[in-house]
């Protein structure tokens, strides 16, 4: 087979050093390496390919939204080598031939792997529970269950689902939202909502979700992970829940870092635009330290971002009929630098930590978030620090364009991905 060698990556951002892949694997990390075919990496930073936990490839029933096609080819471009797929699809997947069929969409794709998340209960309705075990035992392997987008609100099903994933090492994964406390809520409650006119969406509605899940997870001895943190008063509680030694992970986006609640009263594209609202909503600037410092010292474990397409229709419209939600995918890492690599928060080898061995841990995926090291598989990430451009959807591989970033300059980008030692991109470009 051909053998490639990377030349002179910044492996974590540490000395220059050439990686030499052949069969799909790492075969030897050192100086003066030669292979086949060369890629010059001098200034750039190698990555273990990036893992998300939290991405919406739409696919079943709302592809104009996205597709597992054109989601799959947005994550490579965004240095990602694996997603997992949330189950709010249509049919939902709730059962083995869903994810099955989202799993062979993405072997068929081939930009990334896909890791089928399966819903917890039938149809999302939070009424009875949905084939979790079939969907464990099928050909898509299914670890992650999550109702994302609503929550498990009923907490006798909720103990009921924890207890059954912990047969097969699963994880229950909560959207944390109080249905009865955010009914009609718009953005955050606080002085931008009272302001504005908007129905508030309180923290405590999001918090205490989280300490009965904790509880519930502590209580029969299970895997609990918190989707999207947003709130300071969340972060104490996972704080508070992981020095009971309880076994609770949890994820924040790139948005949640970075923007916060004034931007829907006064941003550069007006007040009331709907690119901004978003589930769970922006915060405030105090949330959004804590966040940052919550990821930074552990108690947050990984950066998952909720990537979210809509079509058009569905975001250029009133507030209150829009759609929630943002893209993510092909803007992650240049965020994440700018809120904690530039900040001083984390390092590179931190950033490798959140945004690819812990959400692979997380979703027990094997063959990801493993070391740039001989043995390992060559799911390789290398990216430019040093560049700073003007965000701009009409490029982007996905098929939606509702980002908030839109103008915005960023720092970064992603100049290679490699699956398994294949180039999914090449010079910034699908290869």
């Amino acid at each position: 087979m051909t053998t490639i060698v990377i030349k002179g990556a910044k492996i974590l951002g540490g000395e220059p050093a050439d990686i030499l892949i052949r069969d799909g694997v790492v075969a030897e990390v050192g100086q003066g390496l030669s292979g086949d075919e060369t890629v010059d990496a001098r200034g750039l930073i190698a990555l273990p390919g990036l893992v998300d936990l939290h991405t919406h490839l739409r696919e079943p029933g709302r592809e104009d939204a996205e597709t597992v096609e054109t989601g799959t080819r947005a994550a490579a471009l965004g240095g990602y080598t694996a997603v997992h797929a949330m189950a709010n699809t249509d049919p939902v997947a709730d059962t083995a031939g869903v994810v099955e069929q989202v799993w062979r969409l993405g072997q068929e794709a081939g930009h990334c792997d896909v890791r089928p998340v399966g819903a917890v209960t039938v149809g999302l309705q939070g009424e009875r529970l949905a084939e979790l075990g079939a969907m464990a035992d099928s050909a898509a392997r299914v670890r992650v269950f999550s109702d994302d987008g609503k929550c498990v609100s009923d907490a006798v099903l909720m103990r009921r689902a924890l207890e059954y994933v912990k047969a097969f090492d699963g994880v229950v994964a909560q959207h944390a939202q109080e249905p009865r406390l955010t009914k009609d809520a718009q953005m955050n409650e606080g002085a931008v909502s009272g302001r504005l006119g908007l129905t508030g969406w309180p923290a405590v509605a999001e918090e205490a979700i989280i300490a009965r899940d904790c509880l519930l997870a502590a209580h029969v001895g299970s895997r609990l992970h918190v989707c999207h943190l947003s709130t300071a008063g969340s972060v104490e509680i996972v704080r508070w829940a992981k020095s009971k030694g309880w076994n609770v992970t949890a994820e924040v986006t790139p948005h949640h870092l970075l923007l916060t609640d004034d931007l829907v009263e006064d941003s550069p594209v007006g007040s009331y635009n709907p690119i901004y609202k978003v589930n769970p909503p922006l915060r405030t600037r105090a949330d959004v330290q804590a966040l940052r410092e919550a990821l930074a010292d552990g108690t947050i474990d990984c950066v998952a971002t909720d990537h979210a397409p809509h079509p058009v229709e569905d975001k250029e419209t009133e507030w209150a009929a829009a759609a929630m939600g943002m893209i993510g995918l092909e803007t992650a890492l240049s965020v994440v630098q700018e809120a904690m690599v530039e900040t001083g928060l984390l390092d590179w080898a931190g950033v490798a930590e959140r945004m690819s061995h812990a959400p692979a841990r997380i979703g027990r995926l094997q063959g990801h978030g493993q070391p740039i090291e001989a043995g390992a598989p060559a799911n390789i990430t290398l990216y430019d620090p040093a560049v700073r451009a003007e965000v701009d959807p009409a490029g982007y591989a996905s098929k939606s364009r509702n980002t908030p970033y839109e103008g915005r300059a960023l720092p970064g980008r992603v100049v290679a991905t490699f699956l398994r030692g294949r180039p999914t991109v090449l010079d910034g470009k699908l290869a």
